[in-house]
This record gives C-alpha cells, sequence and structure tokens, in this order.
C-alpha cells in the first residue's frame, strides 16, 4: 500500500487539477546543509554531460584528417545522439524502480569507458561504436542528477538548487567550444575523450562517497516490451530527422518508410503501456495538466531553441567574420541572460514558493529574443547582436529550470525519475525535429536567394557541401557579398518559424496552475507555513 510522504503535497492530480496524486513510499528530504554536501557531485556530474556535447564538434575536422571516413562524420554525433535519447527513459524508470545510485553510477563508468575507447579508436568504424557505447552512459547523467535531486531536495527549496545547476550548464556552453579548440590544437583531438575521464572519475568518487539513498526491496517487473518499442519509435523519428533532405529525399521510399515506422511504433508503444504492470513511461502522469503542459513546452523550448541556435555559428563565422573560438564567446551575454533570470527565479521560488509567473515571462521574453533575431542582416553589428542575444538568454533563464521544477512537483515522489527522463526526452526529440525542420527552411531560403543572384550559382552550390566559412571566406568580395545576403536572409527564416513556437510556449505557460510547493516540514506545520494558492 502506497504510503504518503512529502509534507505539503497536495491531493489527487487525476482530475486534471495540476496537483501531484500524493507520494508513492516514503521520502525524507535532506536539511540544506547535507543538500550542499551532495551537490558538487550532482554539478560535476552535469559538467561532464555538458561538456561532451559542446568539445566534441570542434574536433571532428582533426578526426577526419586522422581517421579518414568523411561520408560516416555525421555518425560520430548521430550515434551519440540517438544511444542517449533512447536510454533516458529507461534511466529515469528503472532508478524510481530499484534505486537512484546504482543506476547513476553505472551511467558514469558506462559513459567513461566509451570515453576512453573513443579516445582509443584507430578507425571511424571503432570511433561511431565507441560513440554509441559513450551515449548509452550519457544518457543518465543529465537525468539522474536532476531526478536525485528531486529525491533530496523538497519542491519549495528546489529551485535555488537549480539554479547552481543553471550556471554550470552556462559555463559550460561558454567554456566547451574554446576548451575543445585548445585540446585539438595543442595536445590532440583523442583528449576530448581522455578529459572525460579524470571530471567523470572525481565526480563518481565524490558520489559514492556522499550519496547515501535509502536502498529499495521491493520486487519489480521490468517493461521490456515498452522499452523496446519506444526505442524503435525514437530511432525511426532520429533517423528522419536527421536523413531527411541530407542522405534522402524528404519524398523518398527510405523516409516515408521511417515516417510509417514511427507512428506505428508510437501508437503500439501507448497501446502497450496502459496494460502493463509498471509501463516505463506511465501515461498516468499525462493526466496532471501541469505535466502535459511542461512536456509540451519542454518540446516547444527543444524545437525553438536548439532547431534555431545551430544555425548562429554559421551566421557568425561568415557574415560576422568570427573564428569558431570566438563565435562560441558571442554567445556569452545570452548565457549570462540565462544565468541571472535563473538564479533570480530560483532565489524567488524559494522565498515565496510561487512560480507560475516565470515560464510566462520566460515564454513571452523568450518570443521577443527570437522576433529580434529575425532582424539579422549583412549589417548588423556586434554590438546589436549581442543585444538580441541577452534578450534570448533572458527569457530562457525564467523558463527552462522552472519547466522542471513544475514538473517534478506535478508528479507523486516515485515517479522522479519519470518526470525528469520525460523532461529531458521530450527536449532531445524537440530539439532533433527542430534542426531538420529549420535545416530545411534554412536550404530552401539560402538556394532561393544564391539562385537569384547572377553567376552565384556557379562558385557555390547550397546543397553541395560547400556552405563551410573557409570556403565562403575565399570567394571574390562581390560574390562573398552576396553570399553573406543569402545566408542572412536564411537565418531570418529560420527565427520566423521559431517565433510560433516561442509564443505557442507562452500561451501553454498561461494555463499552468500555481499549486503548493512540497516542503520538508511536517504537514499540519507546512500547512500553516505556506500560503493558499489559486490556479
Amino acid at each position: 500500500m502506497a504510503e504518503t510522504a512529502g509534507p505539503g503535497a497536495a491531493a489527487s492530480g487525476a482530475d486534471g487539477s495540476g496537483r501531484p496524486a500524493g507520494q508513492g513510499g516514503t521520502t525524507q528530504f535532506l536539511a540544506p546543509r547535507e543538500v550542499m554536501i551532495v551537490l558538487p557531485g550532482l554539478l560535476l556530474t552535469i559538467l561532464l554531460a555538458m561538456l561532451d556535447q559542446l568539445i566534441v564538434s570542434t574536433a571532428l575536422p582533426r578526426i577526419v584528417g586522422d581517421l579518414g571516413g568523411v561520408t560516416h562524420l555525421s555518425w560520430v554525433v548521430t550515434a551519440y545522439i540517438l544511444a542517449s535519447t533512447i536510454t533516458t527513459p529507461f534511466y529515469g524508470k528503472l532508478g524510481d524502480m530499484y534505486g537512484r545510485k546504482k543506476f547513476f553510477v553505472a551511467a558514469i563508468i558506462i559513459f567513461l569507458i566509451g570515453s576512453a575507447l573513443s579516445g582509443l579508436s584507430q578507425s571511424m568504424a571503432e570511433l561511431i561504436a565507441f560513440r554509441a557505447l559513450q551515449g548509452l552512459g550519457a544518457g543518465g547523467l543529465m537525468v539522474s542528477a536532476m531526478a536525485t535531486l528531486g529525491d533530496i531536495v523538497a519542491p519549495r527549496e528546489r529551485g535555488r538548487y537549480m539554479s547552481y545547476m543553471m550556471v554550470v550548464m552556462m559555463l559550460a556552453t561558454i567554456g566547451g567550444p574554446l576548451l575543445g579548440g585548445f585540446i585539438t590544437t595543442s595536445f590532440s583531438w583523442r583528449w576530448i575523450f581522455y578529459i572525460n575521464v579524470p571530471i567523470g572519475g572525481a565526480a563518481l568518487g565524490y558520489l559514492l562517497a556522499t550519496l547515501h539513498l535509502p536502498p529499495r526491496r521491493v520486487g519489480h517487473t521490468v517493461d521490456y516490451l515498452g522499452g523496446g518499442l519506444l526505442a524503435v519509435a525514437v530511432t525511426s523519428l532520429i533517423l528522419l530527422a536527421t536523413w531527411a533532405g541530407v542522405e534522402y529525399r524528404w519524398g523518398s521510399g527510405q523516409i516515408i518508410g521511417l515516417a510509417v515506422l514511427a507512428a506505428a511504433a508510437a501508437a503500439a508503444f501507448c497501446f502497450t503501456e496502459t496494460r502493463a504492470a509498471e509501463p516505463i513511461l506511465p501515461l498516468h502522469v499525462f493526466r496532471n495538466a501541469n505535466f502535459s503542459l511542461t512536456m509540451a513546452m519542454t518540446f516547444l523550448t527543444g524545437l525553438a531553441m536548439f532547431g534555431a541556435m545551430t544555425f548562429l555559428p554559421l551566421y557568425q563565422q561568415t557574415v560576422q567574420g568570427e573564428s569558431p573560438t570566438v563565435s562560441g564567446l558571442m554567445l556569452t551575454p545570452m548565457m549570462l541572460g540565462v544565468t541571472v533570470t535563473s538564479i533570480v527565479a530560483g532565489q524567488v521560488t524559494t522565498r515565496t514558493g510561487r512560480y507560475k509567473i516565470f515560464p510566462v515571462l520566460g515564454g513571452a521574453i523568450m518570443g521577443l529574443g527570437m522576433y529580434l533575431l529575425t532582424n539579422l542582416t549583412i549589417g548588423t553589428t556586434r554590438a546589436t547582436s549581442a543585444i538580441y542575444y541577452v534578450v534570448l538568454g533572458l527569457g530562457m533563464g525564467f523558463l527552462m529550470q522552472m519547466v522542471s521544477l513544475i514538473a517534478q512537483n506535478s508528479v507523486e515522489q516515485k515517479d522522479m525519475g519519470v518526470a525528469s527522463s520525460a523532461r529531458m526526452f521530450f527536449q532531445q526529440i524537440g530539439g532533433s525535429l527542430g534542426v531538420a525542420a529549420f535545416g530545411a527552411v534554412f536550404a530552401r531560403r539560402l538556394t532561393e536567394s544564391l539562385a537569384a543572384v547572377t553567376g552565384t550559382g556557379a562558385h557555390i552550390n547550397a546543397g553541395g557541401g560547400q556552405l563551410d566559412p573557409a570556403t565562403v571566406n575565399s570567394l571574390p568580395a562581390q560574390v562573398k557579398h552576396d553570399v553573406f545576403s543569402a545566408i542572412a536572409y536564411a537565418v531570418q527564416g529560420v527565427f520566423e518559424w521559431a517565433v510560433p513556437a516561442a509564443v505557442l510556449i507562452f500561451v501553454l505557460a498561461l494555463f499552468v496552475k500555481e499549486v503548493p510547493l512540497r516542503g520538508r516540514a511536517p504537514a499540519a506545520e507546512a500547512a500553516s507555513q505556506e500560503p493558499e494558492f489559486v490556479p
């Protein structure tokens, strides 16, 4: 019989009220001093996950020069993304079922083994295989860190600690490309993988020493069928997003077949989950209105932010003439914006218990930032673009951590891992589809613009792999100006399509119901301390 734990927990959420349905199993939230002891290990893990994603891309040209196999280069990234996306829900659910720590530790160990083997790779095939192994571990890094925070910190206090995580993510985003460029230039591309070993080893040792979660000895049934169907659906969807318009035409048999397979597997997965004893992704959590709203906002955030931001480095390195290293630094204003508003939102939520205003503000400001970026032209100054980035970052900081907090507060404590993994899962799927969709918009507008310029097509082919900064910058002055104009026009189109997604995030946030955040105090005391909330 499920016990109620977590003081201040609201009543049943099966009615879609936005309230969590109580607590499955007892939970002992830690005091702030104890949380601060564990927190460095969680932050190191997040740093490990973020750095790996950001520094590998800087070394890809050197990897091709050493190992060859340029035709398979995209699979170095795709294999990692595919493996991590598939395993994300498994880490969340299995951690809920059998205990968080053992799967957290396993994820770090698998990731470190994959990192070491990737650095030792002697061929592109080996590197792709070892990157897939690395991805199998990566799927549990961020999810386990976020779910562990949910296990040990009451929702009322969680915003403060999520702010620390956001700061680490932003530092990694700024420093990752710089570190990757430095390592690749000064040492070898192999060290971008080897560097994970000391960082991950430190995180592993620290967590083993400081993270003490109660063991779980309850018998469980693993949802193998649901997990397999989810893997098929995700694989088909990511391959479709990766290959459509690049490897195969959108209307080709391969792409249509992947779309049909993804839809069929998704339908079968939903059917299976309604009958599984312990589903890998319990559909009952989506009956909670707040949870469903946050998953939709997460998907749209991934679609708009990760999809659209993919094309900014090309604009910076061609139109604005920046080096790859400086291009990464140009996003620093955005990261500072994210850091400031995430800290503000976390502190205010901890002190007042109120949070609805932040995703509303986040969606509105993010939409404004996307709109401003539609004004990027060949004549946009670096100072002006920096202002645009700051506005976008301010919106992202208000939005991202609050979405996680609302999702975690909307489910039973026993589903904490499911909430964390679902957020990562929908964000990754949104980002993958966003890159594919916006890539099609970018390519179409770029091709149209180049075709409209007499003679440009003879110098550069937008679809032929020639649109890299070195090639563009070596063109004659007049042709280069025309190509720069075409790139700016294409980037504008990407952000024009991202604006509606951001506006929809704002609209969805308006429907979030502000319900009490669970605290550590006894229920009776919490009831007297916490203010009444109204939707």
